[in-house]
């Protein structure tokens, strides 16, 4: 009877890690139909990519109040897990906070530490809430927000709040189980921010006492394996991917756009300028550009697993804020969610990326400017998946609206978007000069 929390202990941390590990290895199996593409250049580079905008969250900090308030959540996702890792020991051994007699004061000073994270956590949690919830800001507000994306962001610092709670009402009931001389607990010193619960936790009698600090213990540890497979499935996924993500991202200046090599090779040719590399020409039945999930990048996938809908690049859009449909935001949740359904449902479903989920109006309005590049948290590329889809419509259906396609002509005709030659480009200057 003895063994029996450990043999639950260990099945439920053995049915969670295998839910997780099947779900991780189908987001991979996902991102994995994007086209391949080598990103393994300058690692050090890279390498500090990700510790300055992944773990220094340098981006966060442009907007310096929810950054604080994200990095007392980030630090205390990080650090307060060294105590959960003790909690996994205790509940596969059948032990007690078996680290406290090894540390001694030491791990008083920790346990301290890692309950003033907790209520930094849970200050940080509140706040975002009013803020979601109350307070009018306008990036929450959009309509690619309606629904379970809104709700998913409430369950998360709902989730986060009791999980919190959960730690200080599992050490504050230990603490008063110590002074009882109840069986197991350990004497640990004092905990300052648990020991404020002691005024309602002192009116118990030792058994339901030892129900309290038992039941937190779990729900604690039961909640932090069932948040780890939540996030799997939610926009909080980029607790984990946003490091692989920002160490891939786009090294190249944010002004630079990607050419079709096969179709710079055909134009070189026919320019009779050298071309480099293969020189074949593309192969029969390739697409041009992206019209569904598969034409795309492995990392413009990773991109859209990666996004935590958090707004900045919408806010920053230029077309959005005069009122055009278009929200980067929105396109990585569009390529998110059609990614999602090709991994349930396989490609040839009837659908498609272009025209089920993204609008030929939306890729239209954008602007190419870079803004909602430059003010992602973790570095990703909407714009590279707008420019992919607009390619295929212009390249692919000859979709593009008729004023581009007259500058496409004049560009080809007379190397200028404009409708005259190369020799009267310069008329405007001399009809000034004669005051025309």
């Amino acid at each position: 009877m003895e063994y029996i929390p450990q043999i639950v202990f260990v099945l439920i941390a053995g049915f969670f890690g295998f839910l997780i590990f099947r779900r991780i290895r189908k987001i991979s199996g996902n991102i994995r139909l994007g086209k391949n593409v080598d990103l393994s250049d300058n690692t050090g580079e890279r390498l500090k990519n990700m510790i300055l905008v992944a773990f220094g969250q340098k981006k966060m900090f442009k907007r310096p109040i929810p950054a604080f308030l994200h990095l007392l959540i980030y630090v205390g996702f990080i650090l307060i897990n060294i105590e959960v890792l003790e909690i996994i020991i205790d509940g596969v051994f059948g032990t007690h906070r078996i680290a406290a007699p090894l540390l001694g004061s030491i791990y008083t000073a920790m346990i301290n530490f890692f309950e003033f994270l907790a209520v930094g956590v849970l200050f940080s949690c509140i706040v975002f809430l009013i803020r979601r919830n109350v307070l009018w800001i306008n990036r929450f507000k959009k309509i690619e927000m309606v629904g379970w994306p809104s709700l998913d962001a409430n369950l998360i610092l709902i989730i986060e709040s009791l999980l919190m709670i959960a730690i200080l009402a599992m050490n504050g009931a230990d603490q008063l189980l110590q002074t009882r001389g109840a069986n197991h607990y350990i004497e640990t010193g004092s905990f300052f921010f648990s020991s404020a619960m002691f005024a309602w936790l002192d009116q118990l009698d030792t058994g339901s006492l030892i129900f309290v600090e038992r039941a937190a213990w779990w729900f604690h540890i039961v909640g932090i394996f069932a948040f780890a497979l939540y996030v799997t499935y939610s926009k909080h996924l980029h607790i984990f991917l946003a490091f692989p993500n920002t160490y891939y991202s786009r090294l190249d200046p944010k002004g630079k756009m990607n050419n079709m090599n096969e179709i710079t090779n055909e134009v070189k040719i026919m320019l009779g300028m050298p071309v480099e590399g293969d020189t074949a020409p593309p192969p029969e039945g390739m697409r041009f550009g992206a019209k569904d999930v598969n034409d795309l990048t492995w990392k413009n996938l990773m991109d859209a697993y990666s996004c935590t809908e958090c707004g900045r690049c919408t806010s920053e859009c230029p077309a959005n804020l005069t009122g055009k449909k278009l929200s980067p935001r929105k396109i990585m949740m569009d390529t998110r969610d059609r990614l999602e359904d090709v991994g349930k449902n396989g490609l040839d479903d009837g659908k498609s990326l272009l025209g089920d989920y993204i609008t030929k109006e939306e890729i239209n309005a954008c602007t190419n400017c870079n803004a909602c590049v430059e003010a992602c948290p973790v570095n990703i590329n909407p714009l590279d998946i707008i420019l992919q889809i607009r390619r295929y419509v212009a390249m692919e259906e000859s979709g593009a609206p008729d004023s581009w396609n007259a500058m496409f002509q004049n560009v080809e005709t007379n190397f200028a978007p404009w409708k005259f030659g190369v020799q009267d480009r310069f008329n405007w200057a001399t009809e000034l000069k004669e005051g025309k």
